[in-house]
């Protein structure tokens, strides 16, 4: 059973919200995104932020063990259900990407699939990313970015300086500059796609990332 941690943050009404946007983001084709994110991953991962678990059941046999750092005790709930019967061992742990709760270079990759956007400090999540990656090891992240063309970047923007679609959202900031947030944290960018994608009908298209960056 989950258990209270003292970092916890509950937030019920966004979780309700999540589910609901995700079935909508499934028929949509977000899977293929994830199984993406995840292709060719190998040996000890840790998940940022996992949700509900929609990732777990996508991994590569090729890992060894996942470690599912979820801040959010409901969500946590939810994550270890969907752990169970799934090929890769997957262990749900209460934590903030800003804390991580593992030891220096002791995975070979941390994924970020859709929660450096809602992280309350980026520049920290990506410092600690760095920490416990193994030099060498990968940083995989499928993230939605602010636009680079108006009139969508000015949406963006109102949406997020009017509170609405963090408040919405979880903490979600549409007008983050993921891609150079990570390169500035001092990760090499391998590859990367950019895509624009829309989870739901009431969400317009907005600018995706897909890659991969490695830790020298």
């Amino acid at each position: 059973m989950t258990t209270s941690n003292p970092n916890d943050i509950s937030n019920p009404f966004f979780v309700r919200f999540y589910r609901r946007n995700r079935r909508s983001a499934l028929k949509r084709g977000e899977s293929e995104h994830r199984r993406r994110a995840l292709d060719g991953l190998t040996g000890r991962v840790v998940e940022l932020g996992p949700g509900d678990g929609a990732n777990f059941a996508l991994y590569p046999t090729t890992v060894t063990e996942v470690i599912a750092v979820e801040p959010e005790p409901r969500f946590r709930e939810q994550a270890e259900e969907a752990a169970r019967g799934v090929e890769v061992p997957v262990r749900v742990v209460p934590g903030t990407a800003e804390a991580l709760p593992l030891d220096d270079e002791s995975v070979d990759a941390v994924l970020a699939s859709l929660v450096l956007c809602t992280v309350p400090d980026q520049a920290a999540a990506l410092a600690e990313a760095w920490r416990v990656i193994r030099p060498g090891g990968e940083l995989r992240f499928y993230e939605h970015v602010h636009a680079d063309r108006q009139p969508l970047r000015a949406v963006l923007e109102i949406a997020d300086r009017s509170r609405i679609w963090p408040t919405i959202g979880g903490g979600c900031h549409p007008t983050r500059d993921t891609l150079a947030a990570i390169e500035a944290a001092g990760f090499t960018v391998e590859r990367c796609e950019r895509f624009p994608f829309s989870p739901s009908p009431i969400i317009p298209k907005i600018p995706h990332i897909l890659g991969v960056a490695r830790r020298p």
